[in-house]
């Protein structure tokens, strides 16, 4: 149910600590940011970083694509290895049209949703997308402090869900740690986006341990 995001990774040995993750066999993927700088004040990570990380690991990836102007560069991650892109709706005034151009390029899709944005922006998406990314922060960095409201967001969004039987699984990203992993579960979520409490000085695979731990207990 973890999915190591790498913002919070040492870039300059990232190969190794991602090595460290699948040695675990506690991570379900990776969760790999790309920032513009102008729909998130934060520069990150390329197509040219992820298609060297696809020759290094058997670990699923999926893209957030914390951009403006999303179709402009999903065509770079298409042939990257990733499986998965999430756009944000708030930087698709297209949404749909979005949705199908990563489709097109042979892609799961996803849509984050930032922390003041309604679950009701996905009405007329729900039933055509893999993941529903629900921010737990406000986007841009790591290491920040979960936004308490978005347990109750994670709720009606699981309820909203079911209710269409849609296919989509409920990620949280942002602020997840050991001591809010089950609780969000427990409020409806499938899967946790992990940074921070994960790349912990030099102790990933106990750090990984422990919010499985943390998570175990509540399944």
């Amino acid at each position: 149910m973890i999915f190591a995001s790498l913002l919070n990774a040492d870039f300059g040995c990232l190969a190794d600590e991602v090595a460290q993750l699948e040695q675990t066999g506690l991570i379900s993927g990776l969760h790999i940011d790309v920032m513009d700088g102008h729909f998130v004040p934060n520069l990150a990570i390329g197509p040219q970083v992820v298609s060297a990380l696809r020759d290094r690991t058997k670990l699923p990836m999926e893209v957030h694509l914390m951009v403006s102007e999303p179709s402009r560069i999903l065509p770079m991650f298409a042939d990257t290895g990733v499986q998965r892109a999430i756009v944000h709706a708030e930087a698709c005034p297209h949404l749909h049209r979005d949705l199908a151009f990563a489709r097109d390029h042979g892609l799961q899709t996803g849509v984050a949703l930032n922390p003041a944005t309604p679950i009701g922006v996905l009405e007329h998406v729900l039933d055509e997308i893999d993941e529903v990314l629900l921010m737990g922060v406000n986007p841009g960095f790591g290491g920040q402090g979960f936004i308490p409201p978005v347990f109750q967001k994670t709720s009606a969004c699981r309820q909203a869900i079911d209710q269409r039987g849609s296919p989509a699984k409920i990620n949280i990203d942002g602020g997840v740690k050991v001591e809010n992993a089950a609780r969000l579960l427990l409020a409806g979520a499938h899967w946790l986006v992990v940074g921070s409490a994960l790349f912990t000085g030099n102790h990933i695979a106990q750090s990984t341990r422990r919010v499985a731990a943390a998570i175990g207990a509540c399944v």
